[in-house]
């Protein structure tokens, strides 16, 4: 069947299964792994924990599994990561897809598995996508946390090594990855490199997959909108992160209406996952808070350094 766009792609499945079938492949140390049909693509998801769900959306070459440092410090929560399509064990679809179209396959992860509404969590790539599903199906979301992240078009520049680096899909073989892990990401990786190594990030299985997966940031933005969007936000960056500075996450705060900032000093890129036990809990107490209204009060919260304990 022909698809007129990336974003309405719908194919017959290789077992013949109808969309809506949702398989449970196994359940390992806590984590369901589970294959979706969602807009015609399976995508692989892997849930975990009971109690209100939270919804990840992950960078822009990780898997779902990246997510899984943080889980033991998300006490309950339903804790429900992907890899997105094109990465990891999720199709690639037809044809590129649209930043709108990835937010409708989380909104379609939730249909799939019975949830009205989730807490969204994006870091990086997946920080934006989080902004288009909070503008696009606000009924969907709950709270929103955005890490590591910018505004897309007309954002701050980050240090152009940096993105150089990281925009290459070679760069992301695992012995090239460990070598340049300081420059792209900063923080932690100047020090302590090797920390890489345990993480998901995979370079993609070919030249036409590293494509699609960055089509949808070209002619992103969600300047127009931003402000628009009601939901309590917490941002959450780095002040050493080379891909996505400081100053975007700052302007983002003060453009949305219910948001609030918190800084991890000398926090890279990848503060959120080489450093959970520094950086969850503080998301753990945004999530868990009970506010009325759902209007954040109060100054922005004090910011801690990386590698101190958060209730120092």
């Amino acid at each position: 069947m022909a698809a007129t766009s990336a974003d309405a792609v719908v194919r017959p499945s290789a077992d013949g299964r109808t969309m809506g079938e949702a398989i449970t492949l196994a359940s390992a140390g806590g984590v369901t792994h589970r294959q979706l049909l969602v807009r015609g693509l399976r995508i692989h998801a892997e849930i975990h924990g009971e109690g209100e769900p939270l919804l990840l959306h992950s960078g822009l070459w990780a898997e779902a599994a990246l997510w899984r440092p943080l889980l033991p410090y998300l006490p309950g929560y339903q804790v429900i990561a992907f890899d997105p399509p094109g990465v990891g064990r999720s199709d690639m679809p037809d044809l590129p897809m649209t930043m709108s179209g990835l937010a409708s396959v989380g909104a379609g992860v939730l249909d799939e598995l019975g949830i009205e509404s989730a807490h969204v969590l994006g870091t990086s790539f997946g920080g934006a996508v989080a902004q288009q599903m909070a503008f696009s199906h606000p009924r969907r979301v709950r709270r929103l946390v955005l890490v590591s992240t910018s505004l897309g078009g007309f954002s701050w520049p980050g240090d152009p090594a940096a993105l150089l680096l990281f925009m290459q899909p070679g760069t992301f073989e695992q012995s090239r990855l460990e070598q340049v892990a300081g420059t792209i990401f900063g923080g932690r990786m100047r020090t302590e490199p090797g920390l890489i190594r345990s993480m998901h990030i995979r370079r993609p299985n070919s030249i036409q997959a590293a494509i699609y997966r960055m089509a949808p940031l070209f002619g992103w933005t969600s300047l127009p909108w931003l402000w628009t969007i009601r939901h309590p936000t917490l941002l959450i960056c780095g002040d050493d992160d080379p891909i996505t500075p400081h100053v975007n996450h700052a302007m983002m705060a003060m453009m949305m209406r219910n948001a609030r900032l918190y800084t991890v000093k000398g926090g890279g890129h990848l503060a959120l996952v080489d450093s959970p036990a520094q950086v969850a809990p503080v998301i753990a107490d945004f999530l868990g808070a009970r506010v009325a209204g759902e209007t954040l009060a109060g100054p922005v919260v004090a910011p801690v350094a990386a590698g101190e304990s958060a209730a120092a």
